[in-house]
């Protein structure tokens, strides 16, 4: 008989903020989507510096942090840089960019990292993984002594969850279906439906064809959620105690900084003990043009 789990809300204070909650106003600049990624990407990099070992995160917006990086380089404004991919796409990108790289075995100790999120509430916990490489990211990430995320403004949201697109939860294959059913169980309350990831491909052709197999051999069940899930440590713990589950999409306390190009200029929250820092910069003020 299936049992319904509900997680019951914290009541956590929101973070102080330190300096102006309102930007300040900035000229009017046209900017494609793209040109925002672009620009957060390389806002991030300038706290790259010689010597570091840093990771390297995955989808369209790090894409750009993985060129700019590897353009320094070649520019020799950097040099000694050891990169940890987190996918095999980055992987494949930073090698045929010449970026030197390793892995955790070799280097445990992640100076920075650098990676795009699909959503950020306003405590900077993050969803990640729509792009695939939820685990190997999440395993860079945690242990770098500073992670940079970068988004352009449409990932803000008030609540994990609360674009209404995915959560994505990494599973193993075997009775992935009965997985499924267990984290549907879970967060009924909230009005949760899973699915479980196809490949482009198969995903056009009406649900049907093969199923999205990540870099580490298993499956994603996407989660889509009506509310709220309530407390995101208490929801992290139950479904980690599910067996079969590999892990999840919330990257929850893992943040230091968040960059956010938005069409009126950029925001950098950062943390600050348990104070969020907030720097705003109109473009014509950034360094490094992109």
């Amino acid at each position: 008989m299936a049992v319904a789990h509900q997680v019951a809300r914290a009541a956590v204070e929101p973070p102080n903020l330190i300096g102006s909650t309102a930007a300040p106003p900035c000229p009017a600049v046209t900017l494609t989507q793209d040109d925002l990624k672009k620009i957060a990407a390389y806002k991030a990099v300038e706290h790259v510096r010689s010597g570091m070992v840093v990771g390297l995160g995955t989808g369209s917006t790090a894409k750009h942090a993985v060129d700019r990086i590897a353009q320094l380089l070649r520019q020799g404004k950097l040099k000694n840089i050891v990169g940890i991919p987190t996918s095999t796409q980055t992987h494949e990108q930073a090698v045929s960019l010449g970026i030197p790289l390793s892995d955790l075995d070799s280097h445990a100790a992640v100076d920075l990292a650098i990676d795009g999120a699909d959503e950020v509430d306003p405590e900077l916990n993050l969803v990640k993984g729509r792009g695939g490489s939820l685990l190997r990211e999440k395993m860079v990430e945690s242990v770098a002594k500073k992670f940079i995320v970068i988004v352009d403004e449409s990932k803000l949201v008030k609540y994990v969850g609360g674009s209404r697109l995915a959560m994505p939860v990494e599973v193993v294959q075997f009775c992935w279906s009965h997985s499924l059913k267990r984290l549907e169980d879970l967060f009924a309350y909230a009005g949760c439906v899973g699915q479980l990831r196809k490949t482009a491909t198969a995903a056009a052709a009406d649900g049907g064809g093969k199923a999205y197999v990540t870099d580490n051999g298993n499956y994603i069940i996407d989660l889509y959620f009506e509310k709220e899930i309530g407390d995101l440590n208490e929801a992290s713990d139950v479904i980690l105690r599910l067996p079969g589950i590999v892990d999840h999409g919330m990257f929850i306390g893992l943040a230091t900084s968040v960059i956010v190009a938005g069409v009126d200029g950029v925001t950098i929250k950062t943390k600050k003990g348990n104070e969020l820092e907030l720097d705003y910069f109109c473009y014509s003020d950034l360094r490094n043009g992109f």
